[in-house]
């Protein structure tokens, strides 16, 4: 029998402190509109498909937020399994390898075990979505012209984390009790990248059977 998501999903394993909307704006008000819609048992097609009169910056915004707490809180949870000894190479199977580049410490495409790829990839994301210029947060003011290319890397990214939490790391995600709330998660994920093209096509060959 599958544990209550409070026993299987512990908030102190999480990475990173969650990142939270202020209540009374917009981007929160979509927030709220978002989770209803999923909560109720909507087709997760049409749960990810803009609202009419919302703004798309605004929607990939909230769930690029919302995203990055849900896989860091899946990821926190898996990381006891998640060891340099048992994960030396960040993958997804034998055939997928991946390697860290941030242009700053890592400039050239880099080895590192899971857990470092992990920790590094959630300090890149927590600063760019706590960046101002990248994701703004006061009325009025716009988002950069690249704000869609910078998502668009950082759900590639979190999607290498599903990666290798699946082919990895599924047997722990069983016997914690915790496949169906993951699936979901990944389904309500896949669903949306591919509603808006935010992920190129060859990134998913490693689960793309998952979805059916």
């Amino acid at each position: 029998m599958a544990l209550c998501l409070k026993q299987v999903f512990n908030k102190d394993k999480t990475f990173r402190p969650r990142k939270r909307f202020e209540p009374g704006t917009q981007r929160f008000e979509l927030y709220k509109k978002a989770q209803a819609s999923l909560k109720s048992g909507l087709d997760l097609k049409a749960v990810v498909q803009l609202p009419p009169g919302e703004s798309i910056n605004d929607w990939i915004a909230v769930h690029v937020v919302d995203f990055f707490n849900r896989i860091n809180l899946i990821y926190g949870t898996m990381s006891e399994y998640c060891t340099e000894k048992s994960c030396p190479i960040m993958s997804g199977g034998l055939k997928y390898e991946y390697r860290w580049q941030d242009d700053s410490k890592y400039k050239k495409p880099t080895k590192l075990s899971a857990p470092q790829y992990m920790c590094m990839l959630m300090d890149w994301i927590e600063m760019l979505i706590n960046n101002e210029d990248i994701f703004p947060t006061r009325i009025g003011v716009p988002f950069p012209r690249q704000f869609q290319q910078v998502c668009t890397k950082i759900l590639t990214r979190l999607f290498r984390v599903f990666v290798h939490v699946y082919i990895h790391h599924f047997d722990s995600i069983i016997n914690m009790g915790a496949e169906a709330h993951v699936n979901t998660c990944y389904k309500h994920f896949y669903y949306f990248i591919r509603e808006f093209s935010l992920v190129d096509h060859r990134e998913l060959e490693p689960l793309v059977r998952m979805p059916q």
